[in-house]
């Protein structure tokens, strides 16, 4: 079963909500987070990343970051910026962009159940990176951010969501991203919530982070709390849940600064021994095995040779893995992607332009760089790896559009 747990969300008032939304606190810098929200005091972005109030020479874990994020937190419920729901409720949440719509639930999803495996994952993550958002929710004692869940298409469910939205939605608005964003307030939530009970399992498609800090805090509370009961609302966390049909995958590309001793051609000899190469492509390859190499001004094919990968496995039949395991790290040197700072990852969102541009802006400066275009991970490969507890390399897939921080929060403190 899946357990989805209506709650007391906190939002932004309508007619400030399109000041306050922002971009998830990890896919900006903090450079591009104060350039953002300069001028704009309502910002979500000075509660997700409150070191933009800060000096900028501050170390990003100081206890004075999340102090600061708690101070911003209590200024915007002081300044009667949000709302509060007067009773536990789901929501509705759909994005679109460019005509092409997802819809999902946006509930309380078991911090028991992502212990238990039923809400399953495939990626690692980082400890400071994990213990970052720890920190920061222990200091607000509330969700910011939801976490990207998928769940595979049940036709109960979509009817159920797709008779809510035939009503007026509570917000309807377009954010800096061009993307329009439109949530619904199920006020009698028992149905939906009966119907993911029917739910095997549910997948992290993004937010790993989020989701390993949120279910740290929950177990620090159920530890610390002698009276746990297992109804307290830190055993769930912030989520929002699509069905798996209605989600678009991009690529993540790769930038490689430094050929690891190769010249152009050298490098061109070796990465032969393990692929067919082709002098012209497309800079997006255009089905799965076929990857784009930018290198020296030119896009050139790379096509994996019979016997470099397992065809069986469902992660090294990955692109991401048949590039790292017979390129990245016997030619190139990038024996650990998550660590090395000679590789670069690019969302599939920027194109390929950003690739040529960010080549071309290594060589001017000296050093030479080599950029990869890949086809995009699916979703069920995503799932198949999920189910089969292995893990995917790190960056393996970019989702979007990407969900808004501070849109709905989620009080742990209570239900």
């Amino acid at each position: 079963m899946s357990d989805i747990h209506p709650f007391r969300g906190i939002r932004p008032r309508t007619d400030i909500a399109s000041r306050v939304v922002a971009p998830p606190y990890d896919v900006l810098s903090s450079e591009e987070a104060r350039d953002l929200a300069d001028g704009n005091p309502q910002s979500w972005l000075h509660v997700s990343k409150p070191e933009i109030d800060l000096d900028p020479s501050i170390d990003l874990y100081d206890p004075t970051v999340y102090a600061k994020a708690r101070e911003n937190f209590n200024l915007f419920m002081d300044k009667g910026y949000f709302v509060r729901d007067e009773n536990p409720v789901l929501y509705i949440y759909r994005l679109t962009r460019e005509g092409r719509s997802q819809t999902g639930v946006l509930a309380g999803a078991s911090v028991h159940e992502y212990e238990s495996g039923l809400i399953k994952k495939h990626e690692l993550t980082r400890a400071d990176k994990e213990e970052d958002r720890t920190k920061h929710t222990e200091a607000l004692e509330a969700h910011t951010g939801p976490v990207f869940l998928v769940h595979r298409k049940e036709a109960v469910i979509d009817a159920l969501v797709a008779k809510i939205t035939t009503e007026p939605s509570h917000y309807d608005l377009t954010t800096y991203d061009g993307v329009r964003n439109e949530i619904w307030v199920v006020e009698n939530p028992g149905e939906l919530a009966a119907a993911f009970a029917r739910i095997p399992a549910l997948y992290i498609a993004d937010g790993h982070h989020r989701a390993a800090s949120y279910s740290k805090v929950g177990a620090r509370k159920r530890a610390s709390h002698a009276a746990h009961t297992g109804t307290e609302a830190y055993n769930y966390f912030l989520a929002v849940i699509f069905p798996h049909d209605q989600l678009r995958i991009l690529p993540y590309n790769r930038i490689v600064f430094g050929l690891n001793g190769h010249t152009g051609s050298a490098l061109l000899d070796r990465i032969s021994e393990k692929f067919t190469l082709t002098s012209t492509a497309q800079p997006s390859p255009a089905r799965r095995h076929e990857i784009a190499l930018y290198l020296d001004g030119h896009w050139r094919g790379l096509a994996p040779k019979p016997g470099t990968f397992d065809e069986a496995s469902p992660v090294k039949s990955l692109d991401v893995s048949i590039l790292q395991e017979n390129l990245l790290a016997p030619i190139l040197g990038i024996v650990d992607p998550r660590r090395d700072k000679r590789i670069d990852f690019v969302g599939g969102i920027r194109g390929t332009a950003e690739l040529e541009r960010r080549v071309a802006e290594s060589n001017a400066g000296g050093k030479e760089a080599v950029a990869f275009s890949l086809y995009p991970t699916s979703l069920d490969e995503l799932m198949a790896i999920s189910d089969a507890g292995e893990i995917m390399p790190p960056k393996s897939t970019w989702f979007e559009p990407k969900l808004k921080d501070g849109f709905v929060i989620y009080n742990v403190r209570e239900s």
